[in-house]
């Protein structure tokens, strides 16, 4: 599989441990567009870039999820996969495979009238992003994850949000009238930020951050891509990651009309 296949960035000296940061137990959800909207939060896999293991993915799946209902989408209506649920408290954690996260995105659509949101944040390479099942790495490939987003969003529309390295190899794959893609990196770019120190890979770190500066979906790609050039460019990394988006015709416009509930923010580790 290739361990190094994200570039390994120490942004902080001690190991971030499972219970580092206490669980987000938010209230009600606010009355919002994304109120009758499903959501999947994914990690897709715990290792770091050298192979060691990282709370990295599981952070962001954690406040990534966090935000999404600060958002306003309904906890019922959301749920988060990891790798290692079993060391995580979270209410609807479920372990990860790719049958149980077309499920879950089946499960909760048939409850809803909106849309659908995906978050996938793992490792990556040029063929895709890697799904670990008890412990074993698999390679999730754009045309797998297309069926996937098919099958259970079929004519509704549909935000995919996919945090590795090379992810931009699935926006041919996942692009429609109706769809949003946004992904951390170009088809042929490494991103940063799954060291094992690392509490977020970066592009993950720049959605919470920029969750709060913006007012809607369509305005979070610019600023995601601004957060990240500006990290990688204190920390001299390259070649830059370059963040790609998408947004098909019939949903731009419905999507700038949907705002964040007012002062929305990122739910962000301190």
């Amino acid at each position: 599989m290739g361990r190094g296949l994200c570039v390994i960035v120490g942004l902080i000296a001690m190991l971030v441990a499972p219970a580092a940061f206490a669980q987000t137990r938010p209230g009600p959800p606010p009355r919002s567009p994304f109120n009758d909207w499903s959501a999947v939060v994914v990690a897709g896999d715990w290792r770091s870039g050298d192979g060691r293991s990282t709370e990295a993915f599981d952070n962001a799946r954690r406040d990534v999820a966090a935000t999404l209902l600060a958002l306003g989408f309904k906890p019922e209506n959301l749920t988060q996969f990891s790798t290692r649920p079993d060391r995580y408290d979270t209410p609807n954690l479920e372990r990860l495979t790719a049958q149980s996260m077309l499920d879950a995105v089946k499960s909760s659509t048939a409850r809803v009238k909106g849309g659908c949101l995906i978050y996938y944040t793992s490792h990556g390479n040029p063929k895709g992003v890697v799904l670990d099942v008890h412990g074993r790495p698999y390679v999730l490939s754009p045309g797998e994850l297309g069926l996937i987003v098919d099958e259970a969003c079929a004519d509704r529309p549909a935000i995919v949000i996919i945090s590795a390295c090379f992810s931009g190899v699935f926006v041919p794959y996942l692009q429609g009238p109706q769809r949003m893609v946004v992904t951390a990196a170009r088809p042929d770019r490494s991103s940063f930020g799954c060291s094992a120190s690392d509490i977020y890979p970066f592009f993950d770190d720049c959605f919470l951050e920029s969750v709060g500066k913006t007012r809607s979906f369509p305005a979070l790609p610019p600023a995601i891509q601004a957060c990240v050039a500006r990290k990688e460019t204190e920390l001299g990394l390259g070649p830059p990651s370059e963040p790609q988006a998408f947004i098909g015709p019939d949903l731009r416009l419905t999507l700038s009309m949907m705002p964040f509930p007012k002062g929305a923010q990122g739910v962000r580790a301190p």
